[in-house]
C-alpha cells in the first residue's frame, strides 16, 4: 500500500477511503455526501478548504469528476472522547523503540468508540512522535508491556518479530483455582474470531493456537497463574484459562458475556502482559522488558 499522501495530524491518520467501482455519482463530493449523510455540512467545508485529498495529494473539489476505484484521504473530525483516567507509564525510549506498560481500559489503538482515547494517539501527541506505531497489539482490558516503533524505516523489522514468533511473551492472570486440574499443561486448539461477532470460539480442526499455562501460587480460592502463549490468537489466553474451567477474573467475555459501561472501571480484567523478550532485529542484542504492574489478589 502507497504511503498515504497526509501526514498524521494531531495524533490521527488520516482516513483512508477506496471509490467503489461502479456507481453512479457524478463527482467524487457527491459519493462524499451520500456516504456520511450526516457529515454533509463539513464534508463540504473541507472539501471547500482543500483538506480531502486523491492518492496523489491533489485537493479535490466540489466539480470533480468521481473516478471508479480512486482513493480519497481527508481527516475526519476526532469525536468528543472521556478520558480513560489511567496514565501510561513509559519504560524504555531510544531512536527505534518506544517500550510502555499500558494500563487496564485504554486501547492499543484507535478502533471503534476509542480514538482520541487510545495509546497510541496519546502518545503520538505528548511526545510528538508522528510516526509512532505498534509492533503488536494488547486488548484494551488487558494491561501490561505494548512496544512501539518511533520511525517508519525500522517498522517492518520489528513487526516481523511478532509476525513470525521470534518473540517471547509472558502473560500474568488471576482465576479460580481447581485443585483437581493437573499443571502446568500446553493448550492447543483451534480458534476462529469472526467479523461482527465479540467471541473468539474453538472449533474442531488442526490446531493454531497454543497456550502454556502453569500455576504460581495460591491464595484461598484464586490462583496466580504464568501464561506463555506461542501464538497469537485474538482473544488466545482469555479462552484457553476459560476452556480450563478457569475463567480469568474480571472477563466479561468468557465463558458468558455480559455487558460493562465504557466507564465502568470497577473490574479489570485479571490479565497483565508481564513481559517481552527478542533479539533486536537490527542491533542484535538480546533485549527483555518487564512491566512494572501488579495484580492484587
Amino acid at each position: 500500500m502507497p504511503p498515504a499522501p497526509l501526514p498524521v495530524r494531531d495524533g490521527l491518520n488520516p482516513t483512508r477511503l477506496r471509490l467503489p467501482n461502479a456507481g453512479t455519482w457524478p463527482t467524487a463530493l457527491d459519493y462524499l455526501l451520500e456516504r456520511f449523510p450526516t457529515d454533509a455540512a463539513r464534508l463540504r467545508e473541507k472539501v471547500g478548504a482543500g483538506e480531502v485529498v486523491d492518492e496523489h495529494g491533489t485537493p479535490i473539489t466540489a466539480t470533480t469528476a468521481y473516478r471508479p476505484n480512486g482513493f480519497l484521504y481527508l481527516y475526519r473530525d476526532p469525536p468528543m472522547e472521556p478520558r480513560v483516567p489511567f496514565e501510561i507509564d513509559i519504560l524504555h525510549r531510544d531512536e527505534d523503540l518506544l517500550v510502555v506498560d499500558k494500563p487496564h481500559f485504554l486501547a492499543s489503538t484507535p478502533r471503534g468508540a476509542y480514538v482520541v482515547e487510545s495509546a497510541l494517539v496519546r502518545l503520538r501527541r505528548d511526545l510528538d512522535l508522528p510516526e509512532l506505531t505498534p509492533a503488536h497489539r494488547l486488548d484494551r482490558i488487558t494491561a501490561g508491556i505494548l512496544v512501539f516503533t518511533v520511525r517508519q524505516p525500522v517498522r517492518r523489522a520489528y513487526q516481523s518479530l511478532f509476525d513470525e514468533r521470534r518473540v517471547t511473551k509472558e502473560y500474568e492472570a488471576l482465576a479460580p483455582y481447581d485443585p483437581t486440574l493437573p499443571l502446568p499443561r500446553t493448550v492447543r486448539s483451534r480458534i476462529i474470531k469472526e467479523r461482527g461477532v465479540l467471541q473468539a470460539r474453538e472449533v474442531p480442526g488442526e490446531s493454531n493456537a497454543e497456550s502454556h499455562i502453569e500455576l504460581l501460587e495460591v491464595h484461598g480460592e484464586v490462583g496466580r497463574y504464568r501464561l506463555r502463549p506461542r501464538t497469537g490468537k485474538t482473544h488466545q489466553l482469555r479462552l484457553h484459562m476459560s476452556s480450563l474451567g478457569i475463567p480469568i477474573l474480571g472477563d466479561n467475555f468468557y465463558p458468558e458475556f455480559y455487558d460493562v459501561a465504557p466507564d465502568d472501571y470497577s473490574t479489570p480484567l485479571q490479565l497483565l502482559a508481564r513481559s517481552i523478550e527478542f533479539d533486536d532485529p537490527l542491533t542484535g542484542v538480546h533485549r527483555r522488558f518487564e512491566s512494572c504492574r501488579t495484580l492484587a489478589i
